[in-house]
């Protein structure tokens, strides 16, 4: 009974944080508002940084992705990290966004963002968030933007006009997904209500960033109120359970000198969260997981506190190999010794079309994490990583399932192998059980978020001391 409250408990505040940050950008705010309350420290990428042992840090890369850090108090030796996304499929507004529409309404100009289910977006309330760029005394400022209303719908046609709707039918985004946003008067009242939103006035905001999200609350439904369904579980539900378990696997040891931002963790790895942002779109920029952003970090984090970071190091050691060679050595070794877990939502097998998952494999919700295995490697997944996320479930007492794709159904790509071409590290993809992945409103299982997040609590506390081919697993 108690673990049924604490899953419902730890849903209900899922569905809050979703319902408050949506778009990428509000989300990484988020999670930075969740981990300075926590103590940690927000550091800034063009700034000096000054890092403790027991410390606790967060820095973000433009607006959208975050990687969030603890230092043990012992020299650390490796880095133990889970990454996951901000983003979700949507639909992008373009700049100058108005359009005629039959000459009496003004639709949006548009357009899809990743592999969005289009007729999800569909006659429901949609409104809009991301971030706008205004003209200040100083310059250029970045504002979050989210007025928090109903503001756009896009309409079906009727089914007496289009008698095949139902036997399938091919959107076109530049004609079918155009949202209504007003009469003929609407033109310039975008901007307005943005900059309503903000306090500025419409002739200061430059530029926009900004994505339609369905206004849908999220709900906790069921017989049992054993299944949750939201806008964004892919991959909000896994990165929320990212940085609770970070918080949580070191919130139980405060530091003795009572500084901020600091905790007497045990253990010799650097526990790491990493949020990207673009995932839904090949990770291809500057802040996604295909970038420098983690390795960038990493080795930063590393030359600061690394084993052989000390800077009362002599210049040149004994075998003539200087302070700079010795710490970089240090630094791959570490990558070498280091784990990453690739948390992204994985597919449930669905209750109508059994025939598209694996005829072995069907992950269930509320039955635990799911590791993900694929041939093609798009998973990172092998029996090294396999046995070490295992062993880390059954010491959290969390089930857990396995995901093979159907032979002939070809899935898609995340955050694991993307990374993992800049700094390779053993890894595993996980993710949560979910059915219509894609959907503008998304379902999965109330229990799994509290096993996700008991897992990597335990994944953040244990020390998996990797050696060529042996790992050994210590709390």
């Amino acid at each position: 009974m108690q673990d049924t409250f604490e899953a419902k408990k730890l849903s209900r505040e899922l569905l809050s944080f979703i319902r408050q940050n949506p778009s990428p950008y509000h989300v990484t705010a988020g999670f930075a508002r969740m981990l300075e309350e926590a103590g940690f420290v927000h550091l800034r990428e063009g700034q000096h940084w000054t890092l403790k042992q027991g410390g606790s840090y967060y820095v973000t890369r433009n607006g959208s992705s975050l990687i969030a850090f603890r230092i043990p108090l012992k020299a650390p030796v490796s880095f133990q990290i889970v990454a996951a996304h901000s983003d979700s499929p949507s639909l992008r507004i373009k700049t100058d966004p108005y359009l005629p529409c039959a000459g009496h309404y003004v639709c949006l100009n548009v357009e899809k963002y990743g592999g969005a289910i289009l007729s999800s977006w569909l006659d429901r309330p949609l409104g809009v968030a991301g971030r706008v760029m205004v003209r200040t005394e100083n310059g250029i400022a970045s504002r979050l933007v989210h007025p928090d209303r109903d503001l756009l719908l896009i309409p079906n046609l009727a089914i007496h006009m289009n008698r095949k709707v139902n036997e399938g039918y091919a959107y076109q985004v530049q004609k079918d997904m155009l949202p209504l946003f007003g009469d003929e008067t609407a033109r310039g009242k975008l901007e307005e209500e943005i900059a309503r939103s903000i306090g500025v006035s419409p002739d200061e905001l430059l530029s926009c960033d900004l994505f339609l999200y369905n206004r849908t609350p999220g709900t906790i439904w069921g017989a049992s109120e054993e299944y949750i369904s939201s806008p964004k579980l892919d991959d909000l539900q896994c990165a929320f359970s990212a940085v609770r378990a970070l918080i949580e696997s070191g919130s139980n040891d405060t530091c003795s000198a009572g500084c901020a931002g600091q905790t007497s963790v045990s253990g010799t790895h650097i526990a790491t969260a990493a949020i990207f942002d673009n995932e839904e779109v090949g990770s291809l920029t500057a802040q996604g997981a295909d970038s420098t952003f983690l390795e960038d970090t990493l080795k930063r984090i590393w030359l600061l506190v690394g084993s052989n970071g000390d800077e009362t190091d002599p210049e040149m050691d004994d075998h003539g190999h200087s302070r700079a060679e010795n710490v970089l050595e240090a630094y791959s070794i570490a990558i070498s010794k280091s784990f990453l877990l690739s948390a992204d939502n994985a597919h449930a097998v669905h209750p109508q079309h059994t025939d598209k998952a694996d005829p072995v494999h069907r992950p269930l919700m509320n039955h635990g994490p799911v590791l993900k295995f694929s041939a093609n490697q798009k998973y990172t997944t092998d029996a090294f990583s396999a046995s070490v996320f295992g062993t880390i479930c059954s010491r959290a007492g969390v089930p857990w399932q396995v995901f093979h794709n159907h032979s002939d159904q070809p899935g898609g790509s995340t955050l694991g192998n993307l990374s993992n071409a800049h700094v390779s590290l053993h890894a595993a993809d996980i993710g949560l059980a979910q059915l219509s992945m894609h959907s503008s409103y998304e379902t999965a299982g109330v229990q799994d978020t509290l096993w996700m997040r008991r897992a990597l609590e335990e994944f953040y506390r244990s020390d998996i001391c990797i050696e060529d081919d042996h790992v050994l697993i210590c709390p």
